[in-house]
């Protein structure tokens, strides 16, 4: 995946190259580079944040199963 998004900020680098002026060059690499390219990787990305924050917390679920368990206690009701 990633080597499509270097390949897409490559193309949108030489259009904002090919622009008359800066701040043209600099808007077409943002709005035509840039900006998409991190929505898409954002986007694409999702399932995995989704799938470390489970798992986080069910490691903290576990732990804190574990030290009610060392005290003998049933834990909260």
């Amino acid at each position: 995946m990633y080597i499509v998004a270097i390949g897409w900020l490559y193309v949108a680098l030489m259009m904002a190259i090919t622009e008359s002026n800066v701040v043209a060059g600099v808007a077409t690499f943002l709005l035509y580079g840039a900006g998409p390219v991190a929505l898409v990787l954002y986007i694409m990305g999702t399932p995995g944040r989704r799938q470390r924050r489970k798992a986080a917390e069910a490691r903290a679920e576990r732990s804190r199963a574990e030290e009610n368990a060392g005290r003998g206690g049933s834990g909260p009701q």
